[in-house]
Formats: structure tokens, C-alpha cells, sequence
């Protein structure tokens, strides 16, 4: 007997859970040839500031654990994504419309990229850190802290690489994260929520809308509780990259510009893409005599 398709729709992942959207909405996820896969959530205004509550409420647990402890769980979500390797080959290929060794390509450079960003956790502070040479009897030392809640745009194009390359090094310097997918290609952004709920990052520190950037981007730029915002996934858009950096603005949120076009994940990343997230104290402590 021929079997009916059950037809997916996948939920947002907030906080650890995966909620439907309060909306109610979705939308039609069709691969690169235009052929229907799945339905996604339509992230709404309140799912967004659900997101933020989220975020905010693990933001103290998270920056507080060890550099070493966000490293070893880094590794983690990169032996997971490793575990399910064909799932996200068949997620890449079908969202970006690329070979099967294509694919599996962009898969492995996630999985490095993820095992990358665990190596710098506990070593960032001795290089963006140091003990400043003052005039007097004090030490005087600087110290890279996280930043708090950031917003990341995700980047359109690269559905997984991309993904992990704009939310690794948000978290593994002890940032949260409230990420908004590619509106067109969100289910290897769903996957990777699923890995993500099965490892051992605790629920809020990173949380995933699926929707479109240009509706859910205005509410978290212009919120006044998150402290950060990657615009990668607007590149290209100068009025809607405009018009959330004026919106960023009203509570001095750290912004990381839009570029003019996706940059290529490809390349190894610059110590910046953990650094602009990073708020730096500077103590003074009187020197024994």
C-alpha cells in the first residue's frame, strides 16, 4: 500500500524547549529546486522576547562557568553534529542545492569550525588580556568579560557553516545567543537545535527563530535588553542594515555591521569574530610594598 507523507513542521527552540510559535504561523520550506520539505515556525514579536527572557535568564550561569567547561561542551556539539553527519549532509543539500560531496564538505568545515572555536575558549584572555605598565605602585591588569545577551542574524546563504561560524564564537566567550535562521533555508538551523537540546549546553544560552530576518531583526535591534547584534544576515540590505543599527542605538548595543556582500565561510576567522562581543575591565590593586 502506498503510505502518506507526514508532513514536518518544525517548532522554534527557546530556553531548551521547542514551543510552537505563539503566532500560530508558519511557512513553506521548499528545497533548492523548489519542491516542498517541511513547514517552519513564523517567529513572532513575542517569540523574540520570549527568546531574550530565555537568554537573559542562563546569561549569569553561562558567563560564569569555566573558559575550559564552554570548551569542553563546544566539543561536544561538534561530536554531535559529527554523530549525525548524513542528516545534516541531506539538510545542506537540500537547502543549498549542492552535491552530496559538497554537502558533506560544508559539514566537516562546521564541525572544525565548532572544534576551533572550543581551542580558543580557555586561551583568549592571555591574548586579548594583559598587565598594563602604569606610573605608580599598582597593578594594573585588563581582562576580556562577555558582552551578555547578543542577537545574531544568521547568514542566508550558508545554512550550516555559516550558522555555526557567526554562533560559536558568540557562546564560547561566554555569551548567549538569540539567533535568527535563514528565512529560506532553516532546517539545518533546526537540526543543529536538535543537537543542541541532546548535548550538554544548558537551555537559554542559545535559541533559534525560524522566520524571516527582516520582521524579527527590528524587535530584537531595537530591544532593550539585548546588548548585541551580528547584522551579517542582512548583508547586502543597506536600508533594513541602516535602519537596525539607528534602532541598536538606543541602548548602545554593540553592533557588527552589515557587510555588502556574505563573506566566505570558508576562510579561517579572525580573533574579532570573539572579541567584538567582549566588554574589557580594567582593575587597579595596590602593590605590596
Amino acid at each position: 500500500m502506498a503510505r502518506i507523507d507526514v508532513r514536518k513542521t518544525y517548532k522554534l527552540f527557546i530556553g531548551g524547549a521547542f514551543p510552537r510559535s505563539e503566532s500560530g504561523y508558519s511557512y513553506a520550506v521548499n528545497d533548492a529546486k523548489g519542491k516542498f520539505v517541511a513547514n517552519a515556525a513564523l517567529a513572532s514579536r513575542k517569540d523574540a522576547r520570549d527568546a531574550v527572557v530565555a537568554a537573559r535568564k542562563a546569561a549569569g550561569g553561562w558567563a560564569g562557568r569555566t573558559a575550559y567547561n564552554r570548551a569542553q561542551i563546544l566539543y561536544r556539539v561538534a561530536e554531535l553534529v559529527e554523530d549525525r553527519r548524513p542528516q545534516f549532509v541531506a539538510a545542506v543539500q537540500q537547502s543549498e542545492g549542492l552535491s552530496a560531496t559538497r554537502a558533506g564538505a560544508a559539514v566537516d568545515a562546521a564541525v572544525d569550525r565548532l572544534v576551533w572555536y572550543a581551542g580558543w575558549a580557555d586561551k583568549l584572555t592571555q591574548v586579548v588580556g594583559n598587565a598594563n605598565p602604569v606610573a605608580g605602585p599598582f597593578f594594573n591588569l585588563t581582562t576580556p568579560e562577555p558582552t551578555g545577551v547578543v542577537a545574531v542574524l544568521a547568514p542566508q546563504g550558508s545554512s550550516l557553516l555559516g550558522l555555526v561560524s557567526v554562533v560559536a564564537p558568540v557562546v564560547v566567550t561566554g555569551n548567549v545567543a538569540v539567533v535568527v535562521s535563514s528565512h529560506e533555508r532553516p532546517l539545518p538551523a533546526v537540526t543543529f537545535s536538535e543537537v543542541l537540546a541532546t548535548s550538554d549546553v544548558p537551555g537559554g544560552v542559545v535559541n533559534i527563530l525560524t522566520g524571516s530576518a527582516a520582521t524579527v531583526a527590528p524587535w530584537l535591534a531595537s530591544h532593550m535588553d539585548v546588548n548585541a547584534i551580528d547584522l551579517v544576515g542582512v548583508a547586502g540590505d543597506d536600508a533594513l542594515a541602516t535602519d537596525l543599527e539607528v534602532a541598536a542605538a538606543d541602548n548602545l548595543k554593540r553592533v557588527r555591521r552589515a557587510p555588502a556582500a556574505e563573506p566566505d565561510w570558508t576562510v579561517t576567522p579572525r580573533l574579532d569574530t570573539m572579541t567584538d562581543f567582549l566588554e574589557l575591565k580594567t582593575v587597579w590593586h595596590p602593590m605590596g610594598v
